[in-house]
């Protein structure tokens, strides 16, 4: 063939490869949403959507990332271990996406954890608790930036410690967290010289906490309730008919009375103290930036759900802009170490066991303008100081 014929086909063939390889890197980066359809849980699938989509069209707006923009691949599923793994795989090799968010239980994330790296996708977890997913549990494509129940201990901390209360009765949802956050409770309470009278413990979905409420009726100075989404409406509703609370000198929540279960819970719940890592009220311009342009796309105020969202795909974005990649384990090695701006501020994804170290706090449910209960944070401490130090069980590298 003569030279040149050969060039034109090269060249030919180049103009007809040029559109595809900018195509490519213009594609979206595709982000798994993980929902739950079924359940105590199903009831804030809603919520969880739109706060993600909010997030992404925030992103998007700045830019996206490398510039690529961010596309959501929702996939939703009935809410056990096992349903949450077939959804993950469904969403890594049918759906193409790089990275898996969404409504990930404890248990689920345990779930997950080992399968990442065959799946070729990381994780950026913003829902799970469980202290073991930072200790035996964690693993190279895993990253969290929302707080441990750890935190969640370390918060309740000052609290037992001024209350004066000596006893104890705690109720937890019986899954991974709830166990988890049971134990490091009832040894914080053991250093402080009190006791856990009474820890019990409810099988998710219960609709009849009856028998629950009779225990407890027989109280100690202080209740700690550990249950969550709908599960926790039933309790506090349940509890308001035989006047619960009341009995008590303090009643601590954890995901218990979160923001987005307030006007349902009404009154039952005032005077409750929470922990609580997010307001919109919280100090910062980046953070009054979201608040506002969530508010616009969403048409309401945003949850702390919807905060560690953003702060899950804000520190992706930080994480593939380093890289110049989407490649898990470039995004990976990126994310290690690094400082990111997000909307808790300058935060730093520690490189030993790949949690963002940020702020938590402690909240008092009040009323607010309008006569409707709001929380009113209390007490907020920067992450330095309140996360434990990197355990040796985890093992990232």
């Amino acid at each position: 063939m003569p030279s040149m014929v050969r060039r034109a086909l090269c060249a030919a063939s180049l103009a007809l490869a040029a559109p595809l390889v900018l195509a490519q890197s213009g594609a979206p980066i595709k982000v798994g949403l993980l929902l739950i359809d079924s359940g105590p849980f199903a009831t804030y699938a809603g919520l969880m959507e739109s706060g993600a989509k909010a997030a992404v069209e925030i992103l998007n707006a700045d830019g996206g990332a490398n510039g690529r923009k961010f596309e959501l691949v929702i996939q939703a599923h009935s809410g056990t271990p096992a349903a949450a793994v077939a959804a993950a795989t469904k969403l890594a090799q049918q759906g193409g996406v790089s990275l898996i968010i969404g409504q990930t239980q404890s248990s689920h994330s345990l779930a997950l954890v080992p399968k990442l790296e065959s799946l070729g996708v990381l994780q950026i977890d913003h829902y799970a608790q469980s202290n073991d997913l930072m200790t035996k549990s964690c693993a190279p494509n895993y990253f969290r930036v929302n707080t441990p129940d750890a935190l969640t201990t370390r918060m309740m901390q000052e609290f037992v410690k001024t209350s004066g209360a000596k006893t104890w009765n705690l109720i937890s949802m019986d899954y991974a967290a709830g166990q988890s956050f049971s134990k490091s409770f009832t040894e914080l309470v053991g250093s402080t010289g009190g006791s856990v009278q009474q820890s019990l413990f409810s099988p998710q979905g219960t609709a009849d906490f009856g028998t629950y409420i009779t225990q407890l009726s027989k109280p100690t100075d202080a209740l700690v309730v550990t249950l969550f989404m709908s599960d926790g409406q039933s309790f506090a509703k349940q509890s308001r008919q035989f006047g619960l609370f009341d009995k008590y000198k303090l009643v601590l929540g954890n995901g218990f009375a979160t923001d987005f279960q307030l006007d349902v819970m009404g009154d039952t719940v005032l005077g409750v103290y929470n922990t609580l890592s997010w307001t919109p009220e919280l100090p910062g311009a980046r953070n009054a930036q979201f608040v506002k342009e969530f508010e616009r796309i969403a048409k309401r105020r945003p949850f702390y759900t919807d905060a560690d969202m953003m702060a899950a795909l804000e520190t992706y974005r930080a994480g593939v802009v380093k890289a110049g990649s989407t490649d898990p384990e470039k995004v990976r090695k990126a994310l290690e170490g690094l400082k990111i701006d997000t909307l808790f501020g300058n935060v730093e994804m520690r490189a030993a066991d790949h949690h963002l170290i940020r702020q938590h706090g402690m909240a008092q449910v009040v009323k607010g303008p309008g006569g409707k209960n709001v929380f009113q944070m209390k007490v907020v401490k920067p992450g330095p100081e309140i996360y434990p130090p990197a355990s040796p069980e985890c093992k990232v590298s």
